[in-house]
């Protein structure tokens, strides 16, 4: 039998350890080592579909790994949120945060995750105005003389958006709260039939997103009267804000954000927060997201942390108000 000396058992064990060990550091190396899920809880070609691409495809370069667009549409963006929130907190599995998530705090009774819970905030990537346009044949050109159509109207005004509970259906109800017109709302599924009847004249208005209206716009087909960013768009020079129409304060924007699960290690998250912060100041990205009407928002995780808490509070009362139920 051969002896086991104590020199041998200690050359064994650290044989031994050094074989759990390296494969180990070569699974885990450096942040990423393989390619990055990005899921978007809507299907393709949408606003967060398309910025996601072009915001997930130079974060890939930067960090040179792929950047792989996951759509997992449905439930107004719950599906994806749930997929993310299910997956291993090691920063391979990203999600873009939007307003909608801060909506559906309030908007679904039950979720099965907790928007401000289950998410670790990376940074804010854009934000997109809406648009109050309507119908060419509605004898308004200003939001002062919507107001007073409106008002002079036995029944109201009609207004579309892309579903109940949608940035777009909840920017009509802040201002119907704000103004207390008799607005009646129009569902539809998705924006591009409201935009279709809105131009056909069986709907009046609608507060769409700005990518989606305006091409209408700039055709002639749709008139616009405010848009609710803090600035007027380069795009449409002159097409006054809400704020300058009067309506302090009345800043409605979509949004979107770049988050991991809860618990993805602090150095990840900052890693990919210097990462973004780099694509955003990126001309060619800056460039595309003017085209699209867009800007470029950024920002630390703590910062997008902070407006997210507080875009859940704020669309809790309007949702509350409007009585809004999930589709």
């Amino acid at each position: 039998m051969t002896r086991i000396t104590r020199r041998t058992w200690i050359a064994a064990a650290a044989l031994a350890a050094a074989g759990t060990a390296l494969p180990a550091l070569a699974q885990n190396g450096a942040y990423p080592n393989k390619p990055i899920r990005l899921v978007v809880g809507y299907a393709t070609g949408g606003a967060t579909d398309v910025i996601a691409r072009l915001i997930g495809q130079k974060l890939g370069e930067g960090l040179g790994q792929t950047v792989v667009i996951d759509n997992r549409a449905g439930a107004n963006s719950n599906v994806g949120a749930e997929a993310v929130v299910r997956s291993p907190a090691d920063g391979y599995s990203l999600y873009v945060f939007t307003i909608a998530n801060t909506i559906n705090a309030t908007l679904y009774p039950k979720l099965n995750y907790d928007p401000e819970k289950d998410f670790e905030p990376i940074g804010l990537m854009a934000k997109v105005p809406n648009i109050l346009v309507v119908n060419t044949n509605v004898p308004v050109k200003t939001l002062a003389e919507y107001v007073a159509y409106t008002k002079a109207q036995p029944q109201g005004i009609t207004f579309a958006s892309s579903g109940s509970g949608s940035s777009i259906h909840l920017s009509g109800e802040m201002f119907k709260l704000v103004t207390r017109l008799n607005m009646l709302h129009v569902p539809y599924r998705g924006s591009a039939p409201a935009v279709t009847d809105l131009i056909g004249g069986q709907v009046q208005s609608m507060f769409d997103n700005a990518p989606s209206a305006m091409p209408h716009i700039q055709s002639g087909r749709l008139r616009a009267l405010a848009i609710t960013s803090p600035q007027r768009s380069p795009l449409l020079p002159d097409v006054p804000t809400f704020i300058e129409s009067g309506y302090a304060d009345f800043d409605v924007q979509s949004w979107f954000g770049l988050a991991a699960p809860a618990g993805t290690p602090a150095a990840i998250v900052n890693k990919l927060n210097a990462e973004l912060a780099k694509v955003l100041a990126l001309p060619d990205v800056k460039k595309r997201l003017a085209e699209m009407g867009a800007t470029p928002a950024g920002g630390t995780p703590a910062d997008m942390r902070k407006f997210a808490s507080a875009e859940i509070k704020r669309w809790n009362a309007v949702v509350k108000a409007s009585g809004a139920k999930a589709d």
